[in-house]
């Protein structure tokens, strides 16, 4: 899973960042639990993550804390998966926290159906996608946040400035073979915005949709799934 995160954070310049752990403490979004007012900005520290995999050591800068809940779920999802199909399963359906894998198809012949969840605001018609071999996972802005001030802060934070991010996106949903694959990437294309989250998505040959404000940006490669 850090192997995974760090080659999308590799991959995303930075947009998706597994280092952030300190960061999200500090705005209620942690262990700790919710936080009632804004909190003062953090300096600017070193976060670095080093991987050693053949001997499963992480190092880790002074300030650098892991948060990896922008793909934990998605990997839980796998080891789940994972798990069934050693067992001999071959046909199921699994969700955690509203990242989804189907293996297989349904006792009726059919699929597994899914649709995507769009924000409460949009008018846009939801997906309906069918997850044969396939994993989905959104990140959506709406869910999780606090209010402070009268303004929305979201879950969501861009490493570059360290603060909840400040964009139209909502929501963003990625299919991919893996759901933790999914569940990093959805993140890191929440944080870019929708130009640069799509044409990276282009480039990655990834199936995402994004919402934002109340227009829909798709990726060369969702466009081509709907044939």
């Amino acid at each position: 899973m850090v192997a995974a995160a760090l080659d999308i954070a590799d991959a995303s310049d930075g947009a998706f960042d597994p280092t952030l752990g300190a960061i999200t403490e500090n705005w209620g979004f942690g262990s700790r639990g919710p936080v009632d007012r804004i909190p003062c900005d953090a300096p600017v520290v070193d976060r670095r993550i080093e991987l050693d995999a053949m001997n499963s050591r992480i190092r880790r800068s002074e300030g650098a804390q892991l948060d990896l809940s922008g793909i934990a779920k998605g990997y839980g999802v796998d080891l789940a998966a994972e798990w069934l199909l050693g067992q001999g399963v071959r046909h199921f359906l699994l969700e955690l926290g509203g990242e989804l894998r189907g293996q297989g198809i349904r006792p009726d012949g059919q699929p597994w159906w899914v649709d995507v969840e769009m924000p409460p605001t949009s008018s846009i018609a939801p997906w309906r996608i069918a997850l044969h071999d396939l994993s989905v996972a959104t990140s959506g802005n709406y869910r999780r946040g606090f209010v402070a001030d009268g303004r929305h802060y979201s879950h969501s934070f861009d490493p570059a400035t360290g603060r909840p991010i400040v964009s139209a996106v909502s929501s963003v949903t990625v299919l991919h073979r893996s759901c933790m694959m999914a569940d990093g990437w959805a993140t890191a294309l929440t944080v870019l915005g929708p130009e640069k989250a799509i044409a990276l998505a282009d480039a990655q040959g990834l199936a995402a949709s994004m919402v934002a404000g109340n227009r829909e940006y798709v990726s060369r490669e969702w466009r081509a799934m709907l044939g």
